[in-house]
């Protein structure tokens, strides 16, 4: 039996966000690698072997997939949002680089999904809508000085922002220096918007500006949104604002 390894994005977590390619591949699968909480959104089956595990094993649940694939199994490896963007796509290629040789010429593909920040930027509109970065803000990975200074940069860059993994129990001080940093960035009137668990039950979007926001408003499922200088709030009788950056931007030399 030839095997495979599908690296695929299971979307932000309703199921009709999943892909057409994505459903195919999960239908073909034997094994379902990833994150326990990812793995059980994959409904069991005979023949599907599930293997859940910690969040902070990427690099070992990578190497364990290859494995698998190499042994002849057709393994997908699970991610919500997207798979290239802050999850599993990067880990993957790490062990390959670095592990057995053989596992350069496995047939390995990359299956895009809906990411969190695409998923909450169309729930209010379009904050996206022009030039923007996006910065993860867990320091599990990356020194905390560094996040500051990207912030710091992509502030004077007047970009939009989308900032993913905002605050979690074992660091809650960290969203409330970014909101510091972002106001002597960009003053306090600058929109923000906060969008907690996209299309599942426990949804709840917020647009407010720098000055109102809080960090207790963001946990690990709320993908943040900061406008440019020109990103636009339009009010709405009784519905969410709608929020967007315009497509061009005045320039004077």
């Amino acid at each position: 039996m030839s095997g495979w390894l599908a690296i695929v994005g299971l979307g932000p977590g309703a199921e009709a966000m999943v892909t057409p390619e994505v459903s195919t591949t999960l239908a073909e699968a034997t094994d379902v690698v990833g994150y326990q909480p990812y793995v059980q959104r994959v409904a069991p089956r005979p023949g599907l072997v599930h293997h859940g595990s910690d969040n902070r094993e990427e690099l070992q649940r990578a190497q364990a997939a290859l494995r698998l694939a190499a042994a002849g199994r057709r393994v997908a490896v699970v991610s919500s949002g997207d798979p290239g963007v802050f999850a599993m796509a990067s880990a993957i290629f790490e062990a390959v680089e670095a592990g057995d040789p053989a596992w350069r010429s496995l047939d390995i593909r990359v299956l895009p999904g809906i990411s969190a920040m695409l998923a909450a930027s169309a729930r209010v509109g379009a904050p996206l809508g022009h030039d923007f970065c996006c910065i993860n803000l867990s320091d599990n990975l990356k020194p905390w000085p560094l996040i500051e200074r990207r912030l710091r940069l992509a502030a004077e860059a007047d970009f939009a922002m989308a900032f993913y993994n905002p605050r979690s129990r074992a660091r809650p001080e960290g969203f409330a220096r970014v909101l510091e940093v972002l106001r002597e960035a960009c003053g306090s009137q600058r929109l923000i918007v906060l969008a907690r668990a996209v299309s599942t039950p426990q949804e709840a979007v917020h647009v407010t500006c720098l000055g109102e926001a809080r960090p207790e408003m963001a946990d690990m499922r709320t993908l943040v949104i900061v406008g440019s200088s020109r990103t636009r709030r339009i009010e709405r009788d009784d519905a969410t604002p709608l929020v967007y950056t315009p497509r061009s931007v005045p320039w004077s030399s």
